[in-house]
Parts: C-alpha cells; sequence; structure tokens
C-alpha cells in the first residue's frame, strides 16, 4: 500500500509539478480531518507521514485526570494506570490510531481535502509559470469566439484576447496558431487570468527579438517603436557595433527577415529607419520614405518644422496623416511639415544666402551635397569651412 502511494505521489510531482512535500502535507491535513469527523475534535491529534517511504502515524493524546469530563481529550487515574501503573495525574498518555476505523464520510472528506489541495497547487504552480512569462510572446491556439473576445488556450492554461487588444482586420479560426503578447497575468480562486494583446507595440521588439539575432544579443537596439496596429510600424534602430548595418540586420537577405514577422502581423507594413542622436537626423529618418530639404527642431519645445518637396508633400504626410503621425510618435516631436512653396510663402524657408550667418553661429545648419538643409548639433563639431562648403556644392552640380 504504501509503496503504490509513493509512486502515486512521484507521478503527480512530475505531470503537475507540485512537490511531493506539498502532496505529503496534503495527506496529513486530510488525515487530520478524518480524525476531526471521526472524534468530533482533531486538537489532539498528531500525524507524521515520512517522505521517503509514506510510512505515517496516527497518534491521540489524552490528559490524565481524577474525572474524565471530556473523553476525547482525557482519560481516568484508573484506565491509565491499567496501561502502565507509573501514570500520575497531569500524564499524557499517547494511543495510536487505526486509519481503518473511520467510517466512510471521514475518508471522503479526506479524499477531497487531498484533491483540493491539489487543485489549489496546479493553480499556483500554472499561475507562478505564466507570470514569470509576462510581458513575452507566446504561441496559442485560438478555442472559440467568446463574445466578442477570444479564448486563446496556451497550454496549461487558457488566455483571453479582448476586443480592445484584437487588431480590427484580424479574424481567427479555430484551431488556428497564433502569437500574442501576454500582458497580465492575475491570480484567481479559478486559476489565472491571463490577458493578451495582439496591438501592443511590444509585440513587435519581442517578434524582432526572435526572429533577429543581431537584436536578441544586444548588438542591434530598437530604440522607438510607433504603431498602428493592422496598418503599419515605424521602428527606430541604432547598432552597438560598427560593422554591422542596424536597418539592414533587421530587414535581412532578400527582406526574409522582416517579412517573417510580417506575415505574423497578418501583412502589416513595418518602416526600419536609423536612429540618431540628433533631433533633426531622427525625424529626417523618421519621415521616410519622403524626402526632406529641412528640419527645424526645438529640442526644448519638442517640436520641429519639416520642409519637404513639393512632389513629396502628401508622402511625407501620408494617408489620412499616418506617416506623420508615427513619425511624430516615434521621435517624441510635435511635426509641422509644409512643402517647399508653402514655407516659402510663409517665410518659413529661405535661401541658403539669407541665413548662413545666422544659423551657424545659432542652431547650427548646413547644407549637404545635394542642397538638403539639415540640424547641425552643437556638440563641439567644427563648422564646416567655405571651401568645403563650395566643394560639396560643386559635387551636387556634377
Amino acid at each position: 500500500m504504501n509503496t503504490e502511494l509513493a509512486e502515486a505521489l512521484e507521478m503527480l510531482e512530475k505531470e503537475k509539478n507540485i512537490s511531493k512535500e506539498t502532496l505529503v502535507e496534503a495527506i496529513e491535513n486530510s488525515l487530520l480531518t478524518a480524525c476531526r469527523n471521526h472524534f468530533g475534535k482533531a486538537e489532539n491529534i498528531r500525524v507524521h507521514m515520512d517522505p521517503e517511504t509514506c510510512e505515517y502515524t496516527l497518534q491521540q493524546e489524552k490528559t490524565v485526570v481524577a474525572e474524565v469530563e471530556d473523553p476525547v481529550l482525557e482519560i481516568s487515574l484508573t484506565e491509565a494506570r491499567m496501561i502502565d501503573p507509573k501514570y500520575d495525574e497531569g500524564d499524557t498518555v499517547v494511543f495510536p490510531i487505526e486509519s481503518k476505523e473511520f467510517g466512510r464520510i471521514a475518508t471522503q472528506n479526506a479524499k477531497n481535502v487531498i484533491l483540493q489541495k491539489i487543485r489549489e497547487e496546479e493553480r499556483k504552480v500554472i499561475f507562478s509559470e505564466f507570470y514569470q512569462m509576462e510581458r513575452r510572446v507566446v504561441t496559442g491556439i485560438v478555442q472559440r469566439y467568446v463574445g466578442r473576445n477570444i479564448s486563446i488556450n496556451l497550454g496549461k492554461a487558457d488566455a483571453m484576447l479582448t476586443e480592445n487588444e484584437q487588431v480590427r482586420n484580424e479574424s481567427f479560426k479555430p484551431t488556428e496558431r497564433v502569437k500574442v503578447f501576454i500582458l497580465e497575468v492575475k491570480s484567481t480562486p479559478k486559476g489565472p487570468r491571463i490577458l493578451v494583446s495582439r496591438t501592443h507595440p511590444e509585440l513587435v521588439r519581442k517578434l524582432f527579438e526572435e526572429e533577429v539575432a543581431e537584436v536578441r544579443d544586444g548588438i542591434v537596439e530598437i530604440k522607438s517603436i510607433a504603431r498602428e496596429p493592422g496598418s503599419r510600424t515605424k521602428i527606430a534602430v541604432c547598432s552597438h557595433d560598427e560593422d554591422v548595418d542596424p536597418v539592414g540586420a533587421c530587414v535581412g537577405m532578400n527582406g526574409s527577415r522582416v517579412n517573417a514577422i510580417v506575415d505574423e502581423l497578418r501583412g502589416e507594413k513595418i518602416d526600419i529607419v536609423t536612429w540618431s542622436d540628433n533631433p533633426a537626423m531622427l525625424i529626417e529618418n523618421a519621415l521616410s520614405p519622403a524626402k526632406v530639404i529641412s528640419v527645424i527642431a526645438d529640442g526644448e519645445e519638442k517640436s520641429a518644422k519639416v520642409v519637404v518637396p513639393d512632389y513629396q508633400l502628401s508622402l511625407a504626410i501620408g494617408k489620412e496623416g499616418q506617416n506623420a503621425r508615427l513619425a511624430a510618435r516615434l521621435t517624441g516631436f510635435k511635426i509641422d511639415i509644409k512643402s517647399e512653396t508653402q514655407a516659402r510663402e510663409s517665410g518659413d524657408f529661405m535661401d541658403y544666402e539669407d541665413y548662413e550667418d545666422e544659423y551657424y553661429e545659432d542652431d547650427g545648419y548646413y547644407e549637404d551635397a545635394e542642397g538638403e538643409d539639415f540640424e547641425y548639433e552643437e556638440s563641439g563639431e567644427e563648422r564646416p569651412s567655405e571651401e568645403e562648403t563650395a566643394d560639396a556644392g560643386d559635387e551636387g552640380s556634377e
């Protein structure tokens, strides 16, 4: 009997990941419950089980008294001396208890105590396991729709993909596999309550960590993410190794890496741009694929004025303002975009010769070889000489 019990405990420990000590404790508590149901009290009952052999002992302690008032807790001096003449009043007599004496109801209650403890421990183990997976991406299987929410099986537990965390143009079928981002794990009496998301920006970050080894190893860092779920995402990346191109690493050979992520996001477009500590350069990159003539960025007010060629204005703004909106979220700057014609009419854009001296001294601007104006950060870099500027202009004209 004890060998079978030990084997059963080992099997439970492996299957449900519940420690053997916890199971032994549950059995001890169940025996106490059975004693309480059998005797009416269990204050003087002592239970011990050996975790290795699963041998257990049940003992009842009674106090020796002259006159017995409670036969469960006390024994008369006469009866005690019949057991051993050395007993006196106030001594404790220990009686062994045979569990086979318990009735059917007491045995059933003991069984229920064991099962309840196993269920509680199983819920704790599952909660602990998924709590450690919070803020990670996992693969689940779509089970069913619960109203407008979706129940997703994650293996040992079910998660809920609420309507607010679903991408509008996505639809799922039962048994379909899908990757989700674990938002929150809560402990409830019925088990862990797991909330997952398909719209969270961190889903994109985690997918890149899975797909791109350089991101996973920390060589390439994703500095910022701006996402409109189901439509478009912009990410800004930088490299901590000068020999590694951050954008190229994320795109992969023939776009293999980024395409795998796009497929997982059901066709959501992803723009990967290079991060820059220079706000003007960062804003220019963020507005990609539109070309930029000039950027005037105010770091204190977190605002920027951008001038683009007339034919690039609609591309810079994007459909329903999406490109500009994502660029603003990505950089953290409020961006005002104007075409070259609009900027000249409003006086926000001047010829290079008109503001050369003023901006070199104050805000630090320069004109590149293609005639584009960028912010030249006040970081101790020397102002390009007139000869260098003239040479750059000559190269651009060629």
